[in-house]
């Protein structure tokens, strides 16, 4: 019964094979395009270690280095002597410039990303818009830490050079997201209104950006968070904040130190994940309503 059974089995699929060749042929150039790229990755990988890889001591002796560097870390020496209060100041001004560069840059992006908009920016006016997103490319196609050097040569060190940094590198991609935002929202709404006589602005206003605050919002608190993370590189180009104190004690080789700031902008990050997580609950989810209940006399 059961080579019977595996036989029909058997005898079904060639019927099938038959009666759909062209789903059949489209999986096998699938699964052949799927081994193609295997097998380049794996190439890859060979070629590189071989090219650029290190030999068996070297390795030995970075992997030495690298457990005493942790073991450093966690062994946290004088510990009540070190000045916090340099730390913690290092670290308020490291969060000033990160809130000054990221929400200048989501206030300036916003209504410029509505004319990088193809959806808004239509006919002869779609030249705006594809010149607006070749900036915005520019803008954000360079790192933090580059701007963040030319604008220390430029207007010199300081926490200045910092927001500067933040301001243009966010402007680049939060202008592109929340262009990409407009241009995702549904057409009905702005039909509608249309419809009824409402002016541009208006529909801008109300069909499009009611729909696309939710990712206005989104992208703005992530790249808070996320600025706060990578504005800890400025400080080594002098752009100010606590990066600073993290070349100083890095040079020093005072890892406790390293270890001890890392945590505390960790707590940070934590932090404001859980102030985004409400603000994104009670903006983008929305809370529940109490219903008019009409009393009974």
């Amino acid at each position: 019964m059961i080579a019977n059974t595996h036989f029909d089995h058997n005898v079904n699929l060639d019927v099938w094979r038959e009666e759909h060749q062209a789903i059949f042929s489209q999986q096998q150039r699938y699964l052949k395009k799927l081994a193609i790229i295997g097998v380049s990755i794996v190439l890859f990988y060979l070629f590189f270690f071989n090219q650029f890889g290190v030999n068996n001591q070297v390795f030995i002796n970075g992997s030495q280095q690298l457990m005493r560097y942790f073991s450093n870390m966690f062994v946290w020496k004088d510990f009540s002597n070190w000045p916090f209060s340099y730390y913690y100041s290092q670290i308020l001004i490291t969060l000033a410039i990160v809130f000054g560069g990221t929400i200048t840059a989501s206030l300036v992006a916003l209504p410029l990303s509505f004319f990088a908009s193809r959806n808004i920016m239509k006919g002869p006016l779609t030249i705006i818009a594809y010149t607006l997103r070749k900036i915005f490319d520019v803008l954000r196609g360079i790192d933090m830490a580059i701007w963040g050097m030319i604008f220390v040569r430029a207007i010199g060190m300081g926490p200045l050079a910092g927001v500067m940094a933040i301001f243009i590198q966010d402007l680049g991609l939060l202008g592109k997201l929340f262009a990409e935002g407009h241009e995702a929202a549904d057409e009905k709404p702005s039909r509608g209104l249309t419809a009824v006589g409402a002016a541009s602005l208006q529909k801008h206003r109300f069909a499009i950006f009611t729909q696309s605050f939710p990712t206005f919002l989104a992208l703005s608190l992530y790249q808070i968070e996320s600025n706060t993370r990578s504005a800890a590189v400025l400080g080594f180009v002098g752009a100010g904040g606590i990066g600073l104190v993290y070349a100083e004690n890095m040079r020093l080789w005072n890892w406790d130190v390293v270890m001890f700031i890392t945590l505390n902008l960790v707590v940070i990050v934590m932090i404001m994940d859980m102030i985004s997580s409400k603000l994104r609950q009670k903006y983008i989810v929305g809370e529940d309503v109490p219903l008019f209940e009409r009393k009974q006399r």
